[in-house]
């Protein structure tokens, strides 16, 4: 659930940028940890360029273009499961990313400008921050314009692209799936011509049948797959599959301690035979319990760092696990991200320091003792100091939040679109899939 993120536009930008000058496809696009696939790969998180100043009141000092917003609403999240408040500013910096249809982009360097054409408003930017605003409180007729963005923006399959009318994935169907839970929201009820969000979700997820993490010829059963792939085949990928098991329990980012939903005395070695959300999400748990049973940790998918571990989707896989009730598959992974979660964090940032805690607060250890390490305190370090007690006093100002309340501009020119869907041609034939969520197939122990 790296996306969770904005992984796919930096995919594009990244190889339409690269067209002209043989496809620069590095890694280092990706910025403070929106896709922990890349950050376990050399210079992963790129520094923001000394004529850079990081805004006030956000987290991080990576450059934020490609995922501000992002790393801003995982970190308000985090601080919110334990209890503590956000640095002075960083709810109002949030709240002034946000367009005057309450769409967001991934980031916009100038909030006082408005929204127009060019500004690349998605999903999961604008359902991460509405978690993040519904954690907060306060924030109300915010959230609410953000939701109906969503709801607006919806697929006639149940589900949502990570841009506004693009094919539904697994990751941005199940991120808008926790924002509808977050405002209390029913998302089975949200449909489009019949179809609900969990529709969207069946429809990415590989048969079970009767195997399970025990049966080698069924090792990708119980998985989701991030899209179909050109004939309509189904990958199994295990970023997707974490955020899908979530999704299709209503869950967003945080998940309580003891708060699993499983098949009640159901085996985690074995299927379920049914294709409800609960029956699929147990089945998408059997699969991650199964991939991380021999080294704890999931692989990378990325080309290039195929034999590096990935730190961020296995905090997620954690999470997963926990919220689908098997929290003994939760212990193995979570030791081996102790131990070694601390050159990839320091390195990635916020949201990984984030992705950490969320990954102790659901399997019920204890964030401030990591390992050894206060995943909170450094979580605190990496961002503003002093506190906000009441988020609805912080004032905002609409013209600053984006255009006019017309909606317009939330989107991007037809030319723009155009060379999104040649550089999202190109990175599928590269790394199929691979860069926007990581469809490959993961390597399985």
């Amino acid at each position: 659930m790296n996306v969770r993120r904005s992984a796919a536009v930096v995919a594009v930008l990244t190889v339409t940028a690269g067209l002209g000058t043989g496809l620069g496809l590095a890694p280092a696009a990706f910025a403070d940890g929106t896709a922990s696939e890349a950050s376990t790969a050399p210079s992963a998180s790129p520094s923001a360029s000394p004529s850079q100043a990081i805004p006030t009141g956000l987290y991080g000092s990576n450059d934020p273009t490609y995922d501000g917003v992002w790393r801003q609403s995982l970190t308000l999240l985090a601080l919110d499961a334990v209890g503590e408040k956000p640095g002075a500013g960083a709810v109002e910096w949030l709240v002034g990313q946000q367009c005057a249809s309450g769409a967001f982009p991934a980031y916009r360097a100038d909030a006082t400008a408005k929204c127009d054409s060019a500004t690349a408003v998605d999903t999961n930017s604008t359902a991460a921050a509405i978690q993040a605003l519904a954690a907060v409180g306060g924030r109300d007729a915010e959230a609410g314009r953000a939701v109906r963005w969503l709801k607006d923006n919806q697929n006639e399959d149940g589900g949502w692209g990570y841009t506004a009318g693009g094919p539904s994935d697994a990751n941005s169907t199940s991120v808008v799936i926790g924002a509808l839970t977050a405002v209390g929201d029913a998302p089975g009820k949200q449909q489009k011509d019949g179809n609900s969000p969990y529709e969207a979700l069946r429809s990415l997820a590989l048969p079970c049948g009767d195997g399970g993490r025990k049966d080698g010829d069924a090792k990708d059963g119980g998985a989701f797959a991030y899209q179909p792939d050109k004939k309509g085949g189904l990958a199994a990928n295990a970023d997707a599959t974490a955020a899908a098991v979530l999704g299709s329990l209503g869950k967003g980012f945080v998940v309580g301690a003891g708060s699993g939903e499983g098949k009640g005395g159901a085996s985690f070695d074995s299927c379920a035979s049914g294709d409800s959300p609960e029956d699929l999400a147990h089945n998408g748990a059997v699969h991650l319990a199964g991939a991380l049973t021999a080294d704890g940790y999931l692989m990378s998918s990325l080309a290039g760092a195929e034999d590096q571990p990935d730190h961020g989707n296995t905090a997620d896989a954690v999470v997963a696990l926990a919220a689908a009730g098997d929290v003994d598959a939760t212990e193995k992974p979570l030791a081996w991200l102790a131990k070694n979660h601390g050159v990839w964090a320091a390195k990635a940032g916020p949201a990984a320091y984030a992705q950490l805690v969320f990954a102790a607060h659901a399997s019920g250890g204890d964030p401030r003792d990591f390992g050894g390490a206060d995943l909170v305190a450094q979580l605190q370090e990496t961002g503003p100091a002093g506190e906000v007690d009441d988020y609805s006093s912080v004032p905002v100002d609409d013209t600053a939040a984006g255009d006019e309340a017309d909606g317009t501009g939330d989107g991007l020119a037809a030319g723009v679109w155009w060379v999104i869907g040649l550089g999202l041609v190109v990175v599928t034939a590269v790394v199929g899939f691979g860069l926007v969520r990581g469809a490959r197939k993961r390597p399985q122990a």
